[in-house]
């Protein structure tokens, strides 16, 4: 589950706010129980447990299934990840583009792979012959198990610019037939052909549906992936705030006419588990692959 710092989490923030259900939680965790066994469990009444659970569904963390004449609880989630708003660097000028997903201008992909639009699929899934489709600039949503998909950024950066800073953000999740909420995937970034560095992302998501996206994707697939944000500085990169490399600003020839981005799966990856790319209209962040060029 992806939860941003507004109020539309809100009912998620409530539901973990109380030490009762933070135990249905780790009751949940072990099997799926009825609201007799929990109550029973908890040394509480029906009615109350019922309460807390309510609370939990409420917060999207839990479902519910009916057992005969039985209401059972179980576990939606198994990770939530917790987005903070980006700080902002008021002393540097930026140019900032968006680039659709689809808009990719070099690729070489291994199935499962696919392309989806607002309202169907793009070509025939598993055929990597349709990532050259000319319909594929109306994708929001591409993956692919092993290889690779590049983007080129203008470099609007005029000849008395310095560049200061490099903020590259996109939504990111694995890669499995169907879905995993555990899959685990080493996903390589590049900028100019220079590595900034791999993030391993935890699964390809269908526990909930993306925020965004289409009612024809189906519920049993990718839904939505996590918002990742790539900063290099003049003093190293950084993943989401956090150092994450000693690439930095130096190492990047940005007196190209464009920027070059490169997302994939590398051959020697420990964890080969595909990459997800959401874009404007999917997931849970409705936006494209994000630039920021900062400068002074």
């Amino acid at each position: 589950m992806d939860l941003d710092i507004t109020n539309s989490s809100l009912n998620t923030y409530k539901a973990l706010a109380s030490d009762v259900r933070i135990k249905i939680i780790q009751e949940l965790s072990h099997k799926r129980m009825s609201v007799q066994e929990l109550s029973e469990k908890l040394n509480l009444s029906s009615t109350i447990t019922l309460m807390h659970l309510n609370k939990l569904a409420e917060g999207e963390i839990i479902g519910f299934e009916r057992h005969g004449h039985s209401k059972v609880s179980y576990l939606k989630v198994d990770n939530i990840n917790i987005h903070f708003p980006t700080p902002i660097y008021p002393a540097f000028a930026v140019y900032e583009t968006q680039v659709p997903v689809g808009q990719y201008t070099n690729y070489s992909v291994v199935p499962s792979c696919g392309l989806a639009g607002k309202s169907d699929y793009i070509g025939k899934v598993d055929n990597p012959s349709y990532f050259m489709s000319p319909e594929r600039i109306g994708a929001g949503m591409i993956w692919w198990n092993d290889g690779f998909v590049e983007y080129q950024f203008p470099n609007y950066l005029e000849e008395n610019d310095h560049l200061e800073m490099i903020d590259l953000s996109a939504e990111l999740g694995s890669e499995f037939p169907f879905s995993n909420n555990v899959w685990p995937s080493d996903i390589t970034v590049y900028i100019n052909n220079v590595e900034i560095g791999t993030w391993t992302s935890p699964g390809d998501f269908s526990d909930i549906r993306g925020k965004f996206t289409p009612d024809w994707v189906p519920d049993n697939v990718n839904q939505y992936g996590i918002l990742k944000t790539f900063r290099v500085t003049d003093h190293g990169s950084y993943l989401d705030g956090q150092p994450f490399t000693e690439v930095s600003i130096k190492d990047i020839d940005w007196s190209t006419p464009t920027f070059t981005v490169r997302f994939q799966i590398k051959e020697d990856a420990n964890h080969h588990g595909g990459c997800t790319i959401f874009g404007q209209g999917f997931g849970n962040y409705d936006q494209d692959i994000k630039m920021k060029l900062f400068h002074s």
